[in-house]
């Protein structure tokens, strides 16, 4: 089975910021592709981020940030690290808790997409 792989961020019940991953499901659309469920969404919003760009923070909402154009390193309240290319996508829930450190990965401004749920 196709599936469609994003990287979730958490806080779990001691408020330590984690990774995991979540796995949508994929069905076969005929000549326009494979396709997941429908996912309801609020709002969506575009961002850039300076090129110095580094704040430990949680995230606002519940919400996807699709990376447009640059990388960036989250670092999770435990310590471990991760880096994002562009074209990932990360499902940032950490609305609570000790939060995440983002940072770019390269000197350079960074675009976005978040997608309110």
């Amino acid at each position: 089975m196709e599936t469609f792989k994003v990287t979730r961020v958490y806080a779990d019940q001691d408020g330590e910021s984690r990774f995991d991953e979540v796995f949508y499901p994929l069905t076969d659309g005929g000549p326009i592709g494979h396709l997941s469920e429908k996912v309801e969404v609020k709002e969506l919003l575009f961002r850039k981020v300076s090129p110095g760009y580094n704040d430990l923070h949680n995230a606002p909402q519940r919400q996807y940030v699709v990376l447009l154009d640059g990388g960036v390193e989250i670092e999770t309240s435990t310590g471990e690290k991760r880096v994002f290319n562009p074209g990932e996508i990360l499902l940032m829930e950490d609305t609570t808790g000790k939060g995440h450190r983002s940072s770019n990965v390269q000197q350079k401004e960074r675009s976005s997409l978040f997608i309110i749920v």
